[in-house]
């Protein structure tokens, strides 16, 4: 098994039309072989001091039963149909790849 955190930074205002296109996406990834978690994240309001916030911030939080099932997401068409929808409210996109120790 292994854990994915793709940090998905967005143009200023862009946050909320982002994930609207992102919710119509997760079925899709739900229903792919191998997904045991997929799900968008925001910051939450919390009143801890050391929490930094980012209101143009995406997290999404991933499990897969294998690297060669998360190879296989990411090159679904639906992913690719999705990074087409996103692309002009994205800035930069990054991943990291775990697994559990």
């Amino acid at each position: 098994m292994i854990h994915v955190v793709a940090q998905i930074t967005l143009k200023p205002g862009c946050r909320s039309d982002f994930l609207a296109e992102f919710h119509q996406l997760v079925p899709l990834v739900h229903a792919e072989e191998g997904c045991l978690e997929y799900g968008p994240t925001i910051d939450a309001e919390t009143p801890v001091d050391a929490q930094v916030t980012d209101d143009n911030l995406v997290v999404v939080v991933e499990k897969w039963e294998s690297i060669s099932h998360l190879e296989a997401h990411l090159v679904a068409d639906h992913m690719q149909a999705y990074r087409e929808q996103v692309k002009d409210m994205v800035v930069e996109t990054s991943l990291q790849i775990l697994s559990p120790a």
